[in-house]
């Protein structure tokens, strides 16, 4: 090579320094003029030659603009620029790319902007080449994080927003590539070399740059060679900014997801509880899926799994809307019938796109029963204790957001060990496949018998997936199962109590003899407090018998029900009111409290920790 300077740097905004003409070592040579022979075969073939390096060419950019374009992985797209150059382009080629593109997103995160992205940290993302004294072919790991120096042309590049054309890299320019790296970086692959640097720019924004070098056996960069570069690196930035783009929209709809869907389900007493929930779309982690386990009163659990009609974030919007009208709802306590009611009447108020399908469950493990409601969902599966499965008979109903249709509850008895299987379509469902084919075999998975390491719910969950759930399914999956274990009758204490004035007394005896034989002495002493506020107001109200019920579980339960419909009111009390002071004490002394109505009128519960207060 003859340099004429040993760099040089296109201004921004004009066009490349063109440097000589050579076609390059590994590019097919363009053939001498022939000594004899007619002008005219020699134009010939002049004119042959130019097509085939123009058909090549272009060959050569089809093939790397695919290579490029065909992940929205960063580090993929980096790969592919870095091989797609060696050998046609260059000898060595290395793509690096603003640090902040690999950060953990949040959803206000910006990256830096043009005059930041020259100061800001890039990481050596992709580097590959074809040097014989290092060896065929070396991809540097990547987290190489450096912020360049002023001088280099990687900096250079990103600051003017042109390519940077050195024909030969001397000492100086060496050195100022391995400013901040400990390591040298490049600068031992690259000295003596010819070199073209170019910013990655995608709508007014640099995200890196990419290094092409030639050994000095290889004639230097030509305006040809740099054209093709350029319009490589633009469609690299391109790339670069989807996959960004790209890991944005997917961390929002992680983030949408995680705000829809319970990260965990509560730990409920008489109940074991596992889930899964796989998306459709790939693109976005979301869809219209959704389940839920709720504690009711009295120990009792709902479990509920919908699916709203379609997929990707709006769906999951709308089902997020749905999942809290449905605990909106149970907060109640209202019957699984009323419930769907309600929440269908609800719906219709949205518009006409609100539509899902529903099933909603409440088990009861004093009683040992489920109340089951269906709104167009398919019915649940139940695993019986001894490894019969069985589709429930439940009554359709039709899809929430219809209306005009009863939603009609089915009462099942079920026994300790059984377990109740929710899901959505999206496990069952066949294309071409009547859905009665799906939760057979959904039926014939549970029913198969187990390794016994296999046998936890959670286990179970997985297997099902795996053995229900395809590849290419194009529904979401929503997946609810619930080991029934009931509370057993020694740790349940119930009475009906008639509303007299003698009745409070009568209720702190059964406490305190109750307590004393479960061996919770040291929580008679607040029990007995607040079941005396609790019984006193019922017998100011009642006219019927008032229900006075203990549940010994992971923590002490009192419920005191009675038939007056109008719901206790905390409030504060003044030092000269008569009354109004034992939902304070309830609501000081218990761990949690709380009202609902039933059908015949009302409950007042609270909650204590086992042990010493």
């Amino acid at each position: 090579m003859n340099p004429q300077s040993n760099r040089s740097r296109t201004p921004a905004g004009a066009p490349a320094r063109e440097l000589p003409p050579s076609a390059g070592q590994r590019m097919p040579p363009r053939p001498a003029a022939a000594s004899d022979g007619p002008q005219g075969g020699h134009l010939a073939r002049t004119h042959e030659t130019e097509r085939r390096l123009l058909r090549e060419r272009l060959l050569f950019l089809n093939d790397a603009t695919v290579q490029i374009g065909e992940s929205l992985d960063l580090r993929e797209v980096a790969s592919g620029l870095a091989h797609a150059l060696v050998p046609w382009l260059a000898d060595l080629s290395a793509v690096y790319l603003l640090d902040a593109l690999f950060s953990e997103l949040e959803l206000d995160q910006q990256i830096p902007g043009p005059a930041e992205a020259p100061l800001a940290a890039v990481r050596l993302t992709a580097m590959t080449h074809d040097l014989p004294c290092v060896g065929r072919e070396h991809r540097v790991a990547e987290g190489r994080v450096q912020v360049m120096c002023p001088a280099s042309p990687v900096h250079l590049a990103m600051a003017g927003g042109e390519p940077v054309v050195l024909p030969r890299v001397d000492e100086a320019v060496a050195a100022a590539l391995a400013d901040t790296d400990p390591s040298g970086g490049l600068s031992p692959l690259v000295r003596d070399h010819s070199m073209v640097v170019l910013p990655l720019r995608v709508r007014g924004r640099v995200l890196g740059a990419v290094l092409l070098s030639r050994a000095k056996d290889r004639p230097g960069f030509d305006a040809i060679d740099l054209l093709m570069a350029r319009q490589l690196a633009a469609q690299a930035g391109l790339g670069v900014d989807n996959a960004y783009l790209y890991r944005a929209q997917t961390a929002i709809a992680d983030a949408l997801q995680r705000s829809m869907l319970p990260a965990r389900l509560p730990d409920l007493a008489g109940i074991e509880v596992a889930h899964r929930y796989v998306p459709a779309s790939d693109t976005a982690q979301v869809g219209g899926d959704w389940f839920d386990a709720i504690a009711l009163p009295g120990s009792r659990v709902a479990l509920v799994v919908g699916d709203v009609m379609g997929h990707g974030v709006r769906s999951a919007a709308i089902m997020g809307q749905f999942r809290t009208a449905v605990r909106t709802l149970a907060a109640l306590d209202l019957p699984p019938g009323q419930i769907l009611r309600h929440l269908d009447d609800l719906t219709r108020t949205l518009g006409d796109d609100y539509l899902a399908t529903c099933v909603y469950a409440v088990y009861d493990p004093v009683a040992r029963r489920c109340e089951i409601t269906n709104a167009g969902h398919i019915p649940p599966v139940l695993l019986h204790a001894g490894g019969k499965a069985e589709v429930l008979s439940v009554p359709a109903g039709a899809p929430i957001g219809v209306g005009g249709v009863a939603f009609e509850p089915v009462e099942v008895a079920v026994a300790d060990g059984d377990v109740l299987v929710l899901c959505t379509d999206g496990l069952v469902e066949v294309r071409g496949e009547d859905i009665r084919s799906g939760l057979a075999a959904l039926c014939d998975n549970l029913a198969a018998p187990h390794a016994p390491g296999a046998l936890s719910l959670d286990a179970r969950c997985e297997g099902l997936l795996r053995a229900l759930h395809t590849g290419d399914a194009h529904d979401d999956v929503a997946l609810l199962m619930a080991h029934l274990r009931g509370i057993p009758s020694d740790d349940v204490a119930h009475w009906l109590l008639e509303p007299r004035p003698t009745t409070p007394g009568r209720a702190r005896r059964l406490v305190r003899s109750t307590l004393a034989g479960w061996g919770l002495s040291d929580c008679v002493d607040v029990t007995e407090l607040l079941v005396t506020e609790l019984v006193t107001n019922a017998v100011r109200h009642a006219t019927r018998p008032i229900e006075l019920r203990l549940l010994r579980t992971d923590a002490l339960l009192c419920e005191v029900a009675d038939d007056d419909h109008h719901l206790p009111v905390l409030r504060y009390a003044e030092e000269d009111d008569e009354g109004g002071r034992g939902l304070q004490l309830v609501s000081m002394l218990a761990r949690r409290w709380g009202t609902s109505r039933t059908n015949t009128g009302k409950v007042v519960w609270f909650e204590q920790a086992l042990g010493a207060l």
